[in-house]
């Protein structure tokens, strides 16, 4: 009789490597690999075959980098998200791509259920599970690390060689990290202290620190078309290829380096390190272009509406009828944001060097100091202010009249 299958997200690490045995060992089923390939680069390579020996009956390597990048991380980049100021949710919004990915998957095979290796500490628990549940609400979801006795990437690497798993880590290397197209995380270790420096010199993976970046500058220009960026230094590219570009250029520099004390879905605070290179370029970039190309009152309610919509992402609720209703409202806004911007690029900063856009609201004329525009005369600023003050002033006279002092 055919046992039932399980689909595992699947990344070939220290957690996912021993799961395929502890699957088979407590639920008895046909473990289905899946691996969602979102950039993480060379960590895919060999990962069929490593699966195959670990016990697994099938391993899909799944190209989801396009998808990833057009999809969801341009979404949130024309948002202007970032979690409580610091992190561009390099790990959240990959999560409903590889989601996406495993029920696809689990449909294919007609799997009855889907594993992931999120512990219980963590947030992707939640993001991994609230997308299968939106997508279909019938599969069974099973999360070994609320369930199973270890405790520890030290007790994982313990039951890997006991069982005879191989083991791509050792207890010498113990951080914990998320790698993709946009960004890589650095968790644990010594950064489990917030008073710990990270050791960038040999933590980093994607480039330089900013303390052993180049001592000269390098300037690049981005070109986007309705919010999105579409070319660098006047070439143009595809969404994948332009942000490997500007990974490159922004690692040689130092930029897009986090450290970060957040907080967690789940109640505590977390410590990391995060690179994001190419896309802390497109974030200053895009901001410049939006200077120039919104007018005030939309700016103040996207930067309002950016840090909801940062924590939809954080939270893992990217398949809600909020995020997508917000998400259609900021490509609305995005409409104009059209054109061409400067960066220079220096020990770790990305530096505003120029901007333009053949829908700015920018007026020279309207803006010089001169009286020589027919839509602004400096006449009219002084009713516009006896209006405006007009609050302030009548709530003095009530004090003077009452004899109320500050």
């Amino acid at each position: 009789m055919a046992k039932d299958k399980v689909v595992l997200a699947y990344s070939g690490g220290l957690d996912t490597s021993i799961i395929i045995h502890w699957l088979k060992e407590n639920y008895n089923y046909d473990v289905v690999c899946v691996c969602g390939d979102v950039g993480q680069g060379k960590e895919t390579d060999g990962l069929e075959e490593r699966a195959k020996r670990t016990g697994a009956i099938k391993c899909y390597i799944e190209d989801l980098r396009d998808d990833y990048v057009k999809n969801y991380i341009f979404p949130t980049l024309k948002s202007g998200a970032v979690y409580e100021g610091k992190y561009l949710l390099g790990t959240s919004h990959a999560r409903p791509v590889i989601a996406k990915a495993l029920v696809d998957i689990a449909h294919k095979e007609g799997a009855v259920a889907i594993c992931h290796g999120a512990t219980g500490k963590g947030n992707d628990q939640v993001r991994f599970e609230l997308s299968i549940k939106a997508l279909d609400p019938s599969l069974k979801i099973i999360a070994p690390w609320r369930i199973w006795d270890i405790k520890s990437r030290e007790d994982a690497v313990d039951y890997a060689e006991k069982n005879g798993i191989e083991c791509p880590v050792t207890k010498s290397d113990l951080y914990s990290r998320d790698r993709n197209i946009w960004h890589i995380s650095h968790e644990g270790v010594d950064l489990e202290d917030p008073w710990n420096e990270p050791k960038y010199d040999s933590l980093l993976k994607l480039g330089a620190s900013p303390m052993t970046a180049p001592d000269e500058a390098e300037y690049v220009t981005i070109d986007f078309e309705a919010g999105e960026p579409v070319a660098v230094n006047g070439e143009k590219l595809g969404p994948r290829e332009l942000l490997e570009k500007l990974n490159a250029l922004g690692g040689k520099h130092g930029v897009g380096i986090a450290d970060i004390c957040e907080d967690r879905l789940v109640g505590m605070k977390s410590r990391g390190v995060y690179e994001t290179p190419g896309g802390t370029i497109l974030y200053a970039a895009i901001r410049e272009l939006e200077y120039l190309c919104l007018d005030r009152d939309t700016q103040s309610f996207k930067r309002q509406s950016a840090i909801r919509f940062s924590e939809l992402v954080y939270d893992g609720k990217w398949f809600t009828p909020l995020r997508e209703s917000m998400s259609a409202m900021f490509d609305e806004m995005e409409k104009t944001v059209t054109g061409t911007v400067k960066l220079k690029l220096y020990k770790g900063q990305a530096i505003p060097a120029g901007a333009k856009s053949p829908y700015s609201l920018y007026n020279e004329e309207i803006a010089s100091f001169g009286d020589s525009h027919e839509l602004y005369s400096h006449k009219d600023a002084e009713g516009f202010i006896n209006l405006f003050g007009l609050p302030l002033k009548v709530r003095a006279m009530m004090k003077a009249k009452n004899g109320i002092e500050d």
